[in-house]
């Protein structure tokens, strides 16, 4: 691998699905949301990925539109949201490390076949406190 920092690749709709806070009366916000609470993991990283890493956040349907801040890329996927994960995770592949955050079986496998490692939500999502915590 020839690139200095990994990419990160997050499937804003996986992630933003994960937890049930209403995110789907305002699909647009939540991103905008998930995008802001990405914006400590360019510098610090993920576990096993120190950082600086480079990170984009993929979305698609209700959610294009999402602009990009200085440390998270936002790409509005034309289709799917997978397709164009999978597309970002080949391109990658033999020039540095990718890491594609969600928890879709079928998109880990797509993703791992383009040589990228894939890691879970609460990676960059965790869970909640329960209430009273």
């Amino acid at each position: 691998m020839t690139g200095d920092r990994t990419l990160v690749v997050v499937d804003a709709a996986n992630v933003v699905g994960c937890v049930p806070d209403g995110w789907w009366r305002d699909r647009r916000g939540a991103a905008e949301r998930l995008r802001d609470s990405l914006v400590p993991y360019a510098a610090a990283g993920l576990p096993g990925h120190p950082g600086p890493v480079e990170l984009v956040l993929v979305v698609e349907g209700a959610a294009r539109g999402v602009a990009s801040v200085p440390e998270v890329r936002v790409e509005a996927a034309p289709g799917s949201g997978d397709d164009l994960i999978a597309e970002l995770a080949a391109a990658a592949r033999g020039v540095r490390s990718c890491v594609v955050v969600t928890a879709d079986r079928e998109l880990r496998q797509r993703a791992e076949a383009c040589g990228a490692s894939c890691t879970g939500p609460r990676t960059v999502r965790p869970s909640p406190p329960p209430d009273g915590a």
